[in-house]
């Protein structure tokens, strides 16, 4: 009598969690790819509280971290209650809608220059 242990296949365990009956999903259509320009970030406003379907890591030191969370919890103390994702996509925005105005003359440039050196 063999030993072998069953286990269910890859249809088992990635099954829909719909019913049987209901439609099959569609395809999502292509989404062209917009100018930076044209993006929601460029125009100074962040995303908000949405989803997000693309995600990066981003290293920072202990400092920076602490800053950002002391940053956050001044905000809630002023009644904007807001995440870290929320507040760095924000700054991000900030920065690219500056960049996007001033260009080569823009603060975060010169940010980045002076960390280089």
């Amino acid at each position: 009598m063999p030993r072998r242990l069953a286990l269910p296949g890859a249809s088992e365990l990635f099954r829909g969690t719909e019913a049987a009956d209901a439609a099959p999903l569609k395809a999502v259509p292509a989404v062209a790819a917009t100018p930076p320009s044209a993006a929601p970030e460029a125009s100074g406003r962040a995303s908000g509280r949405v989803r997000h379907d693309e995600k990066i890591t981003v290293y920072v030191s202990v400092e920076e971290l602490i800053a950002l969370e002391h940053a956050r919890l001044r905000l809630r103390a002023a009644g904007v209650a807001v995440d870290r994702g929320r507040l760095v996509r924000a700054a991000i925005s900030a920065a690219l809608a500056d960049l996007a105005e001033h260009g080569a003359d823009a603060p975060v440039v010169a940010r980045l220059g002076a960390q280089e050196a």
